[in-house]
């Protein structure tokens, strides 16, 4: 690096002139006037490509070309250089020396035209050129750029009235995009100048990106699936799902437009000029230590988040949710539409049933945070004892009675009433209908408990099995015989079973009493004779038996023949 005498000329470097700048007998006056002289006699300056070689704390160095460095300082950029690297080529002009005898240059800038020619020679070549802004005027500006131009307010690369005020008396660079020398009507642009710098300084800072990176950006514009991040003249995608942990149901509910934001490089598309940006990522992942708060058997207090056709989400915490099936909400009904019991926004107590750390998952229980019904049963319900409740629904073989909340009996179709054969429990019953049962068996293991309501009806053989005893000899009328036994009234609606005996079996098979037989069985009757043979059994005859077997709990009597 020289520090040999200034004053490079602006244009392009040749070796003449560089033999000039770095004659030592040359002072910086003779210099400076040569350099005003050549742009006196130039039609245009031209512009410098740049390359970095390297940044400072307060300035960027660059290879122009010459046998000195340029220097460019870090807030002549939009980021003040933070993005600028080794490497990186810009457009430059150069302005003069400075006090270490560095070229002092500008971004994208030459020298100010000097008279119509060079305003000519700019508009041709689309040069950018300096200006200050000397007044608002209708519909714009004022703008000097060597002979006074118009600057359209859509062409000034402000947004309102207010931002064109404050360029005035402000130095800018714009191109000229219409010019008439006859008429001495100069039209300036600067809004495309901004965004060319802007573009070429977004290619740079995209070139340097990298997946991983955590940048700063501004939230420039929000959307229904994310929001659209400036990262400084490039653009990311901030996606409603990479926002926060929790469930985000719109941007807008945790971000706004131009508020500050750092976020994760997650993905980047070099073909599409894509970027991917996560702000959760930022933070740890709740469900990595999710195992470490929540365990199978806890009792959690959450907010129901969503409902769906298969239950409703709770949130634990930001980024921790659990799912309660519809089956899991109530003990005492079967839940069709988890809207039934819940909806969004309540706040709920359950319990962990499970947690599935690698699928993220964890299902939750509202019934069993009120407690297992089924635990006490047997002693609440003990067999024999009598319960009331409704009809809660039916089926062909029988209907379920609601015997306290969450707990259910079957009274089978055959123990609801003695009166008649049912075909369906609804010829008898209702949906509803408040019935009162013994309790026949409990399982609180199977959550079954079988009833009857026909035990519980009062019987005139409840009164015969009270009144009598196992040998008691008791009178009957014989009213069906079938092998082996026979079905014996001995009252009104009390019908036993007789066990009949070989010889009394087969005289009931004969088909009918013989008279000759009869005759002799009553004589020898008469005559004391204990050997003679009994009168056959038949149907009709009413005859003394004795109760050979009585179960006062199944109402069960057998007899035999006296």
């Amino acid at each position: 690096m020289s520090d040999e005498n200034p004053a490079e000329p602006l244009a392009a470097a040749d070796p003449e002139q560089e033999k000039t700048a770095e004659n030592p007998e040359s002072s910086f006056g003779e210099m400076l006037s040569q350099f005003e002289e050549s742009h006196r006699k130039e039609p245009g300056a031209k512009q410098l490509e740049g390359t970095v070689i390297s940044v400072s704390a307060d300035a960027v160095y660059l290879d122009i070309g010459y046998k000195t460095e340029g220097v460019l300082a870090r807030t002549a950029f939009r980021d003040n250089a933070e993005s600028v690297k080794a490497g990186d080529t810009f457009h430059v002009s150069v302005k003069g020396r400075n006090a270490e005898r560095y070229y002092e240059l500008s971004l994208a800038r030459v020298a100010q035209p000097r008279d119509w020619t060079q305003l000519e020679e700019a508009f041709a070549q689309k040069l950018t050129i300096p200006g200050t802004v000397t007044a608002v005027v209708k519909g714009g500006l004022s703008v000097d750029v060597g002979v006074r131009a118009f600057m359209p307010a859509s062409r000034s690369g402000t947004r309102d009235a207010r931002e064109l005020e404050k360029l005035v008396g402000q130095e800018i660079t714009c191109r000229i995009f219409e010019l008439d020398v006859a008429d001495e009507n100069v039209i300036v642009d600067r809004r495309a100048v901004l965004e060319e710098q802007a573009l070429a300084e977004g290619l740079n800072q995209f070139a340097a990106l990298k997946e991983g990176d955590t940048v700063r950006g501004k939230v420039s514009r929000l959307a229904s699936f994310g929001a659209f991040v400036d990262l400084g003249g490039i653009d990311g995608l901030l996606h409603v799902s990479d926002i926060a942990w929790s469930r985000v149901g719109a941007p807008e509910d945790v971000l706004t437009v131009g508020q500050e934001i750092d976020a994760k490089v997650l993905k980047i598309d070099r073909e599409t000029r894509r970027i991917s940006l996560g702000l959760k990522q930022l933070q740890p992942e709740p469900w990595e230590t999710a195992t470490e708060r929540y365990k199978a058997g806890d009792r959690i207090t959450g907010t129901v988040t969503r409902l769906m056709e298969f239950g409703a989400f709770v949130e634990l915490e930001p980024g921790i949710e659990g799912l309660i099936h519809v089956s899991e909400m109530s003990w005492a009904k079967k839940v069709k539409r988890p809207g039934d019991v819940l909806k969004s926004g309540d706040t709920v107590e359950a319990v962990i049933l499970s947690v599935q750390q690698p699928e993220r998952r964890m299902a939750l229980g509202l019934k069993q945070a009120l407690g297992d019904p089924w635990a006490d049963a047997a002693k609440k319900f003990p067999v024999g004892s009598a319960v009331e409740g409704a009809v809660t629904r039916m089926e062909k073989f029988g209907a379920f009675v609601q015997m306290s909340e969450g707990v259910e009996g079957l009274v089978h179709i055959s123990e609801i009433t003695t009166e008649r054969r049912l075909a369906h429990p609804q010829e008898a019953l209702k949906v509803g209908q408040v019935v009162r049962a013994q309790v026949l068996a409990l399982d609180a293991e199977k959550r079954q408990a079988k009833l009857s309501m026909k035990q519980l009806v009062p019987t005139s053989l409840d009164e015969y099995v009270a009144e009598h005893k196992a040998g008691d000899v008791v009178s009957g009328r014989v009213v069906e015989q079938r092998e082996g036994a026979a079905t014996v009234e001995l009252g009104e609606g009390i019908r036993v079973t007789c066990r009949l005996r070989e010889d009394a079996g087969a005289q009931a098979q004969s088909g009918g009493a013989d008279l000759s037989a009869l005759s002799s069985m009553l004589q020898a009757r008469w005559k004391g004779n204990a050997a003679a043979r009994p009168e056959p059994l038949g149907v009709g005859q009413v005859r003394n038996f004795r109760i050979v077997a009585l179960d006062g709990e199944t109402k069960r009597i057998e007899v035999e023949m006296v």
